[in-house]
């Protein structure tokens, strides 16, 4: 058998952090979970959690066997945990997912104290043993699958088993963190998929919404649910509320009757998103795209098509290509003025250099090409500006200036949502220090996606 919960982990509901009346709606929904696993007995407690060890493309599961840690960042150290673990589980789970070609493992934990997006669910939820593993940036689908590789460890073990997905839904609903409607949007989403216990469509959800939401457990949840897989799920909302400008989303999960995998229309639903992208871009983005997919293949940039519009073979700008997989920034280039004889060689030229020579990441290989979408900006000329007041983080990109060095920052980025923060980032990006003299210019893009 096998239960699982969606809980959020906001270390004020512990009592020493909190006085114990915070979040009384989720307080009572965790209380409720704690009796139903008490009631249960399960034999391991399998938590997922966002703040544990975190890789991008790498899914860590804590090594040895044991592992202790308390709330004193919360000024609370009297409330300590130590837990053991099951060291044989966590192997299992590691083999399943190294022989489905999915990279976990044990490496690259320096600090092996318990993190409070496991000890606020343990604050509720007693079990003899734990395992805990971390989610990572791969693919939605790749959640999915290693959820199954821990389905599996749990199933050839005969292991009475809860999974506790531990997250947060959007930090964007108002509070230090500010508001954004994608943040509403993203957990009314998800929060219709829990109450309708539709597992599928969690993983349709538009991975730009999520990043825009400044989530932390739509991952975890992904995990979880390729626990269930060949099962039937049945899904209940327990309770939402946001009272802080986060939204705190506890859930039940239980499997009902056997299925067929869902695994099959995940996968058709990821690459008909792909093929409905693709059937929507422009002149500009088919540019970049046949260029940079000739370019990872042969080595060689690809040769102008005939059918370009004419501004784009006329006009010189600066131009800006990033590529994104399955969401995630994989690479981004651009030119603040024009360095060729017409923007098709500038997007072929900066397409290039985004999936070869971002420093930021390894260079695309030709197994990935099927997994990007791309976005070309095509710049204005830059204008001087006074001060900060005339920038508009949502129209205008910066340009800041000291000396010799310059950064720059596009307008409408994801998570980026003042002006200050703006002006900050360029200024990191240019190497420019907050004690620096400096000057400003602003521009606008045409953006093609």
């Amino acid at each position: 058998m096998l239960k699982g919960y969606l809980v959020p982990h906001p270390p004020l509901i512990v009592r020493g952090v909190g006085d114990g009346t915070e979040i009384p709606g989720t307080r009572a929904a965790y209380d409720q979970i704690g009796a139903e696993v008490a009631e249960y007995d399960p034999d391991v407690a399998v938590i997922i959690s966002p703040h544990s060890v975190l890789y991008a493309d790498y899914f860590h599961i804590s090594p040895g066997e044991s592992a202790s840690g308390s709330f004193a960042r919360f000024n609370c150290p009297q409330v300590r945990f130590d837990v053991t673990y099951d060291s044989e589980l966590a192997d299992r789970i590691a083999e399943f997912a190294v022989h489905c070609g999915i990279p976990a493992g044990f490496g690259g934990e320096k600090d092996k104290a318990l993190d409070h997006g496991v000890m606020t669910p343990l604050y509720f939820i007693k079990c003899k043993t734990i395992v805990r593993v971390s989610l990572s940036m791969l693919p939605f689908i790749t959640q999915y699958r290693f959820g199954m590789c821990i389905k599996q460890a749990i199933h050839a073990l005969g292991r009475k088993a809860v999974i506790v997905a531990s997250g947060d839904m959007s930090h964007k609903l108002g509070g230090q963190y500010g508001f954004s409607e994608e943040g509403v949007a993203h957990d009314r989403y998800v929060r219709a998929c829990v109450e309708q216990s539709d597992i599928r469509r969690i993983f349709n959800i538009d991975p730009d919404l999520a990043e825009s939401a400044a989530e932390c457990g739509l991952r975890s949840l992904m995990i979880m649910c390729g626990a269930f897989d060949e099962s039937r799920v049945k899904s209940e909302c327990l309770h939402y509320e946001a009272p802080f400008g986060v939204g705190y989303l506890t859930a039940r999960f239980a499997a009902d009757e056997p299925t067929d995998s869902l695994l099959p229309l995940i996968t058709a639903d990821k690459n008909a998103r792909l093929q409905d992208a693709r059937r929507g871009e422009d002149a500009y983005v088919r540019l970049a795209r046949a260029n940079v997919e000739h370019y990872v293949k042969t080595g060689k940039t690809i040769a102008l098509p005939n059918d370009l519009p004419h501004e784009i073979l006329t006009c010189e700008a600066g131009v800006f290509v990033s590529i994104k997989k399955n969401g995630n920034l994989r690479g981004c280039i651009g030119t603040i003025a024009p360095t060729c004889k017409n923007i098709a060689s500038e997007i072929i030229q900066n397409g290039v250099s985004a999936c070869s020579r971002d420093p930021r990441f390894e260079p695309i290989t030709p197994d990935e090409l099927g997994d990007l979408t791309y976005s070309v900006d095509v710049l204005n000329a830059p204008e001087p500006i006074g001060d900060k007041s005339q920038l508009d983080v949502k129209k205008y990109g910066v340009i800041v200036t000291s000396g010799i060095r310059r950064g720059l920052l596009l307008p409408n980025l994801e998570g980026v949502d003042d002006i200050d923060e703006q002006v900050g980032i360029a200024m990191r990006k240019g190497g420019i220090k907050p004690t620096d003299s400096y000057e400003l210019e602003r521009f606008e893009v045409a953006r093609h996606k």
